[in-house]
């Protein structure tokens, strides 16, 4: 069986990451060592973070449809439990984008959600005055 020369593949497989590692600082940029460590991580980070942008969009929509929520006087968890006692099917994503863009539009879902929310109590808090 003849022998197997690994020189052209090993080259190849060094300049890919060498070149994943343009521009990392110092050594982690030239040396195929720090550079192969360097590019693993980042790729790690990469991957988690795709996943964590997700719920970092989530936590603002939902910053956002609180704070236009209040401005018409009503708190984010009234707000979007009406909604929901409502039948209206609309997503965080889309109620932020309404709450920045369309006032109208979103005082009307306010008003939709809060005529809906009344007299619906949870039963917490309401046999304080006994």
């Amino acid at each position: 069986m003849a022998r197997v020369k690994r020189s052209v593949a090993g080259r190849k497989r060094r300049r890919a990451v060498l070149e994943l590692a343009r521009g990392y600082y110092g050594n982690k940029s030239r040396s195929f060592r720090s550079a192969n460590e360097q590019v693993m991580h980042s790729l790690q980070y990469a991957y988690r973070d795709r996943r964590a942008r997700k719920g970092d969009f989530r936590k603002l929509w939902i910053q956002r449809i609180n704070a236009a929520a209040r401005q018409h006087g009503t708190s984010y968890s009234r707000f979007i439990n009406g909604l929901r006692q409502a039948g209206v099917d609309v997503d965080r994503k889309m109620l932020a984008d309404l709450a920045v863009t369309d006032d109208a539009a979103f005082a009307a879902l306010v008003r939709l959600a809060g005529a809906q929310g009344d007299g619906q109590g949870d039963g917490q808090g309401e046999q304080q005055a006994s």
